[in-house]
């Protein structure tokens, strides 16, 4: 049927599909469409809680047949694009009675409880900080003075009998001259000693 049809060992007989094997594989994607779209009847699923639905058991058919690695196939390869649609149509119809975060815990298993609950002490552990932070920075003032003061330096002259007034921290004192903040002199090659 619809593997035979697919399953062509050259690319020249993609070219050679009769139109008869094109017309099985539209048949047999729009007969899995059906099939699928039936919707779930109520009265007759009385199931016990956790059985599998209608719906679970032809999933699991078409996955035991290997319809789903077909699926994916015409999803994926390039020449065959024409069945996208149906192909989209029938994933769609497969994950209807889904709920995508369900779907994702069950990928996980307990690997992604444990990653979950390994994020969420993370997280609070990074609030926790936060809120360390935000606590020293309301301890220390606000605005950092940049101004450090001046200083007078009796006994040193400067311009016009005044005492030199020191803009500088006082640590830097030690190296103080009459020539500092000013640019050097550059005296020219064939006038140096």
């Amino acid at each position: 049927g619809l593997q035979g049809a697919l399953t062509a060992p050259s690319p020249q007989d993609w070219e050679q599909r009769q139109e008869e094997d094109t017309l099985l594989i539209e048949r047999i994607l729009l007969l899995v469409r059906n099939v699928l779209h039936v919707p779930p009847d109520p009265t007759e699923e009385q199931g016990v809680d956790g059985d599998a639905s209608i719906h679970d058991r032809v999933l699991w058919a078409l996955h035991i047949s290997g319809m789903d690695d077909l699926l994916k196939f015409l999803a994926s390869a390039q020449v065959e694009q024409q069945w996208a649609l149906h192909v989209l149509e029938i994933i769609s119809l497969m994950f209807r009675d889904q709920n995508p975060e369900e779907l994702a815990a069950l990928g996980q298993g307990p690997a992604g409880a444990e990653h979950g609950e390994d994020t969420r002490e993370l997280e609070s552990l990074r609030q926790r900080e936060l809120a360390e932070k935000r606590a020293r920075a309301l301890q220390r003032p606000s605005r950092h003075s940049r101004f450090g003061g001046s200083y007078v330096l009796r006994g040193l002259k400067s311009i016009g009998d005044r005492d030199v007034v020191f803009h500088k921290g006082l640590h830097s004192l030690k190296s103080y001259s009459h020539d500092l903040g000013k640019e050097p002199r550059r005296v020219p090659r064939r006038r140096q000693a």
